[in-house]
C-alpha cells in the first residue's frame, strides 16, 4: 500500500516527510530534489520567510546508495528560522513569558476554528501546523513520487493560467509548459509573456494597497496511461482523488477537472470529447520510457474531460486547476475578536506573502504526482521497480492488442 504523511511545524526545529510503498530501485536524484523545493520557493509577490530558507532534502531512510530499497523513506527539512523560535517554541515546558501568543484570529485562516476545536486559548499552535510552510514535505515527498513516475513514462507539471484579473486565454500546450520548467528564475510560471507581465501588475497592486491576491494554476499529468483508478468503488475514483489532493494544499478553495466549470453551463455536444481510431502508431514504444504516449488506437479530437472519464484515466493528459483565494494574512488586518478579552481587535499579522499562486501550483503537482503514484502502484504492484515495469509493460501490450 501506498500512503505519505507530513510533520512538523512553520517555526519548529524541521518538517519531515514519510513516503512508504514505493518499489526497491527507483534511482534517486537528489539534484532534482533539491529543485523541486527551490520551485517551490520562488515567485514574484512571496515573502521575506523566503529570504531566510534555502529548502535542503536530508534524506535519512529508505535510499541507500542513491536508489530506494523498498522500506518506508523519510526526509528531514530544516527550518533555518527555528533559531530565532527556539524558546518561543520549546519541546519542554520552557518559559511561557517567551511564548508568542497569537492573540487575534485571521479571517479566512485556520486560526479560530482550530483553536476551538483543540481548545487551545489562542492560535499559537494552529498558525505553526495549518501554515503553507508544510507544502515544503509535500514537494520532497511528492519528488519522490515524481521520480517512480518517470520511470513509467509519466510527468507531472503546473504552470499559473491566472493572477487577479489577470488570465491567459484558451488552452497552453505541454511543450510550452514544460519550457517553464528549465527557467533558472520564476516570476509568476505563466506560459504567456505578456499575460504574465499584467499578471505581475496585479500583484504589484495588491502590494501598494497591503493586500493580497490569489489566483489559478493548471497542474498537468502527461504520458498517463488509460485504466489508473475506477468506476467500481466510488472513494477510489481518480478523478475524486485528485480533486481532494489539491483541494488540500492551503488556500485553495475550488479544483476543476477538465473544462468541468465552463461544462456546466453548456450543452453536451459541445462538451463531451468524440472518440475517433486510427490503426498504426506513432512509434514503437521506447524501453527507456515506457511508452511514447500512444496506449491505443483510439483517438480523442479534445480533452475537455481533463484526461479522467469514469473515475479513470483515459489516456489523455490529466488536467486539474486549482482556484486559490487570497491568502489570509494581511498587511492591513482585517477586524476580529480578542481572544482573551472578547474584545474587537485587528487580526494578527505575520511576516507573510503576497501572491503564492505558483508556489501553490508546485504543491499541487507534488499531490497530484502522489495521487498518481499511489494508483500506479495499486494496478501495477511490484516489490522492486524491475518487476513494477514488467507489469506496466504487459499492461501496455495488453492495450495494443485490445
Amino acid at each position: 500500500m501506498f500512503r505519505f504523511f507530513t510533520a512538523g511545524e512553520s517555526h519548529g526545529e524541521a518538517l519531515v516527510a514519510a513516503i512508504a510503498g514505493l518499489p526497491a530501485g527507483i534511482a534517486v536524484d537528489q539534484t532534482f530534489v533539491e529543485r523541486e523545493l527551490w520551485r517551490r520557493q520562488q515567485g514574484y509577490g512571496r515573502g521575506g520567510r523566503m529570504k531566510i530558507e534555502r529548502d535542503t532534502a536530508h534524506i535519512v531512510a529508505g535510499v541507500r546508495q542513491g536508489k530506494t530499497i523498498g522500506s518506508p523513506i523519510a526526509i528531514i527539512l530544516e527550518n533555518k528560522d527555528w533559531k530565532n523560535w527556539q524558546e518561543s517554541l520549546p519541546v519542554g515546558e520552557g518559559d511561557p513569558a517567551k511564548h508568542k501568543r497569537v492573540r487575534s484570529p485571521r479571517p479566512g485562516h485556520a486560526d479560530l476554528a482550530g483553536a476551538l476545536k483543540y481548545n487551545f486559548p489562542e492560535a499559537r499552535y494552529v498558525l505553526e501546523r495549518s501554515s503553507a510552510r508544510e507544502t515544503a514535505a509535500r514537494v520532497a515527498a511528492g519528488a519522490m513520487a515524481k521520480l517512480f513516475l518517470r520511470e513509467l513514462g509519466m510527468e507531472v507539471l503546473s504552470h499559473v493560467i491566472a493572477v487577479g484579473a489577470a488570465a491567459v486565454e484558451g488552452e497552453v500546450s505541454w511543450d510550452k509548459i514544460a519550457q517553464l520548467y528549465g527557467h533558472d528564475e520564476v516570476l509568476l510560471n505563466c506560459a504567456d509573456a505578456d499575460v504574465e507581465q499584467r499578471m505581475k501588475a496585479e500583484v504589484d497592486k495588491a502590494t501598494e494597497t497591503r493586500d493580497t491576491v490569489g489566483g489559478v494554476f493548471e497542474v498537468r499529468a502527461h504520458g498517463v496511461p488509460p485504466g489508473l483508478g475506477t468506476y467500481a468503488n466510488w472513494d477510489e475514483r481518480l478523478d475524486g482523488l485528485l480533486a481532494q489532493a489539491v483541494m488540500s494544499v492551503q488556500a485553495v478553495k475550488a479544483v476543476e477537472i477538465g473544462s468541468g466549470i465552463t461544462a456546466a453551463g453548456a450543452m453536451g455536444s459541445t462538451v463531451h470529447d468524440e472518440i475517433g481510431y486510427r490503426d498504426t502508431y506513432i512509434c514503437e514504444p521506447r524501453a527507456d520510457v515506457g511508452h511514447p504516449g500512444v496506449f491505443t488506437g483510439f483517438t480523442r479530437k479534445t480533452n475537455r474531460a481533463g484526461g479522467v472519464e469514469g473515475g479513470v484515466s483515459n489516456g489523455e493528459d490529466i488536467v486539474v486547476r486549482g482556484y486559490l483565494k487570497p491568502i489570509s494574512t494581511l498587511r492591513r488586518p482585517l477586524e476580529s475578536v480578542d481572544f482573551e478579552t472578547r474584545q474587537p481587535v485587528k487580526a494578527a499579522y505575520e511576516r507573510s506573502d503576497v501572491c503564492v499562486v505558483p508556489a501553490a501550483g508546485v504543491a499541487a503537482e507534488a499531490m497530484v504526482a502522489l495521487t498518481l503514484a499511489r494508483c500506479a502502484v495499486e494496478k501495477f504492484g511490484g516489490d522492486s521497480m524491475g518487476e513494477t515495469k514488467r507489469n506496466f509493460e504487459a499492461y501496455l501490450r495488453q492495450l495494443r492488442e485490445f
